[in-house]
């Protein structure tokens, strides 16, 4: 037996052993729960047989009795609270095979290579991460008949030679969009490895029915503190949650041992396939999350919260990635990978993915609903400049007005006052730095104009589908929403950045001020940034030294280097603005 082949054994047996040890806390539970009832039924027993008679051990015997009969009652309200309750599940995207036969196929090779069962099924999801999921209790909660067919897809085994109880059972495979996108062929197969080895430990039964026993005890605890119960139904919920929790907290040392032990174990076995590229692989994950979360802060984020939304994110991301090889010596000769299969040729319709993986993101990540409209609306690449870029810029450029209206400042333009210009908001910042000044009023002012504009903007909520569907799979309505776990509250679950400060929004003001007057005066033009979003485009290059020269005025009250800036580009400060 060779070293990996130990190192695997003794991991599934550590894994195995906390799983007893789980088990015995659910059995430890379960007999202290039927302890008064069996000291009643001893009682009752030595009654029968002319043993502790009296009136003074009937009283004792009909005290344990009802104490017995209480028990039995809370201790059924427990149990049908955890077995009611509703695990959660990761919002996802999911893939039927027949939308990705390809994907399918090259997981279940993986499966056979590694001798572990093969995932029930395949799902994307719009992060930098993959990993495994049991969602039994779904099919269990549709009836002893049902499988996942109808939600995420198909089992990928089939034949004669794989029973469908076992596929069914099997956990759900999670891989992050972004993955699909930027790795080749050969990069994905080998970070699924580790991921796929887990289903061999995932079928051991007492693993299993030690993870069902902590999601059953997670999720009580959430139902238990889910609001909007009444009285009647909280009371009993309550007292269902707290004794989950007193369960779990016994549960999460070993449940924590359980699951890293389980993943020892498995990357032990996945050693086996593509051990030298999973290194090189490795370091495409790291890129890739680099240019994910770079996408999403520095260009999703812009487009969200103008009330659109990027529909080809994962497409976005190969280009983000791109360019930072390009930009980064660190990453020279990433961009040749390029000529290589990408692994989103495995789906047969990668746009179709790619475009539910975006609008998934949206959702989680800012808090959008789930199906477009007049005030959702998607939004390709091609038009991000002209339809986000330039609608921010005159957006921004038309509040910073308003409150300067609201402040009494007077118009720059005596021949007409009511023509907005950057020379109105040079005019009032020169000299105004310092706390207490005219630029720190009007920080707060478009700090509480931008607080009440969100605040009167619509709520969105969780529940209507899963963000779409990859071709084939049938949609399974709100009912079936992962959303729908975290109330019908707005998002975002997944705040991508911190409150900004009114300082640093007046900044954003003025540089989108500047920004409009340059392409109304300079012929300057929108364009977009794969790395940094919206970016000015001058004579075709991009602009990116305006933000010293507006920290200046903004901060200081010094006008001299954004003139300056002026000067050079050719833009006429005293020109009228076009606002939205």
């Amino acid at each position: 037996m060779s070293g990996i082949d130990v190192g695997e054994e003794l991991g599934a047996r550590a894994a195995q052993a906390r799983a007893l040890a789980l088990l015995r806390i659910r059995s430890r539970a379960l007999a202290v729960a039927i302890l008064p009832a069996a000291f009643a039924v001893v009682l009752f027993a030595a009654d029968a047989q002319g043993h502790l008679a009296g009136p003074a051990w009937d009283a004792v015997r009909w005290t344990v009795l009802g104490v017995a009969v209480v028990v039995l009652l809370v201790t059924v309200l427990v149990a049908v609270s955890v077995a009611r309750a509703r695990p959660a599940m990761s919002p996802t995207v999911p893939v039927p095979e027949e939308g990705a036969p390809d994907l399918y196929r090259l997981v279940r090779d993986l499966a056979d290579r590694l001798d572990v069962p093969a995932p029930s099924a395949i799902a994307l999801t719009p992060d930098c991460d993959s990993w495994l999921e049991d969602r039994t209790h779904r099919a269990l909660r549709r009836g002893p008949g049902a499988s996942l067919r109808r939600g995420p897809g198909a089992s990928l085994r089939k034949g004669p030679g794989a029973p469908a109880e076992a596929a069914d059972t099997a956990p759900v495979l999670v891989i992050g969009s972004p993955f699909l996108w930027w790795m080749r062929v050969a990069e994905l197969r080998a970070v699924l490895a580790p991921v796929v080895a887990g289903t061999g430990p995932s079928a051991h039964p007492d693993i299993a029915a030690a993870r069902r026993f902590v999601r059953g005890l997670d999720a009580a605890i959430a139902d238990a503190a889910a609001p909007g119960r009444g009285p009647v139904r909280g009371a009993p919920l309550a007292f269902a949650g707290w004794v989950a929790r007193l369960l779990l907290r016994a549960c999460r040392g070993h449940a924590a041992e359980m699951e890293r032990c389980v993943a020892a174990a498995a990357s032990m076995r996945a050693q086996t396939v593509d051990y030298g590229l999973r290194i090189a692989a490795q370091e495409q994950v790291g890129l890739a999350y680099a240019g994910w979360d770079r996408l999403l802060t520095r260009v999703a984020l812009p487009a969200w919260r103008m009330g659109r939304w990027p529909s080809r994110l994962d497409a976005g991301v190969v280009s983000a990635l791109t360019e930072l090889s390009r930009r980064d010596r660190l990453a020279d000769g990433f961009a040749l990978r390029l000529g290589e299969r990408p692994a989103c040729d495995l789906l047969e319709e990668p746009g179709v993915a790619d475009e539910a993986a975006s609008l998934l993101a949206a959702r989680l990540f800012h808090g959008g609903p789930a199906e477009s409209g007049p005030d959702w609306a998607p939004v390709d690449w091609q038009q991000y400049p002209d339809e986000v870029v330039d609608r921010k810029w005159r957006s921004e450029a038309a509040r910073l007005h308003r409150v300067l209206d609201n402040l009494g400042v007077p118009r720059a333009s005596a021949a007409d006052p009511a023509v907005p210009t950057l020379a109105r908001v040079m005019e009032h910042l020169s000299g105004a730095g310092g706390p207490g000044g005219p630029g720190e009023a009007l920080a707060a002012g478009i700090g509480a104009a931008v607080a009440r504009e969100e605040a009167e903007a619509p709520v969105h909520g969780g529940g209507q589908g899963q963000g779409g569907q990859v071709q084939g799979a049938a949609g399974s309505g709100p009912a079936d929403d992962p959303l729908d776990l975290w109330g019908s509250g707005p998002l975002p679950l997944f705040p991508l950045q911190p409150p900004r400060t009114g300082t640093e929004l007046l900044a954003d003001h003025v540089a989108a001020m500047v920004c409009c007057a340059a392409v109304d005066t300079a012929g300057a033009a929108p364009g977009l940034d794969w790395l940094d979003g919206p970016a000015l485009l001058v004579g075709g290059e991009r602009r990116a030294d305006l933000a010293a020269p507006v920290l200046s005025l903004v901060e200081d009250g010094d006008p001299d280097p954004l003139l300056s800036w002026l000067a050079e580009v050719g833009v006429r400060s005293d020109k009228p603005v076009r606002l939205v």
